[in-house]
């Protein structure tokens, strides 16, 4: 996942935008367009109790079951692990109550000075 982020980041977003968050931003946004069949629009700064999930993507209702929701938190110059604690320790995960099925939790982390992305992806099931 970390590597089709990085190659749309690449191609599409200009080197002098780059170093931006919301570049970043702009950069999932474009990939949900290979996912549009299956998702709702994605949700930026989903309010949460304890703060804002960078993005939620929900799967549109015919696919609830079969498609799991995603919370995603992005991180600049620190590891994507850290982007899953802040999931777990703010209860992102709580906002999604009304939703059954799996959760996908994504940490994305950028290095500004390597430009490389890494991903971490933890499956949870709420119940």
């Amino acid at each position: 996942m970390a590597q089709g982020i990085e190659k749309i980041h690449d191609r599409f977003i200009p080197v002098i935008q780059y170093n931006n968050e919301n570049s970043l931003s702009s950069v999932l946004t474009l990939a949900f367009l290979s996912a549009m069949q299956y998702y709702m629009k994605p949700i930026r700064e989903f309010p949460t109790g304890k703060g804002f999930a960078d993005f939620v993507y929900l799967p549109k209702p015919e696919y609830l079951g079969g498609m799991p929701a995603l919370l995603v938190e992005l991180k600049w110059d620190k590891d994507a692990g850290t982007a899953i604690a802040q999931i777990k320790n703010r209860h992102y995960v709580d906002t999604l109550k009304d939703y059954t099925g799996d959760i996908l939790l994504v940490g994305i982390s950028y290095r500004k000075k390597t430009k490389r992305h890494h991903c971490v992806i933890e499956r949870v099931k709420y119940v």
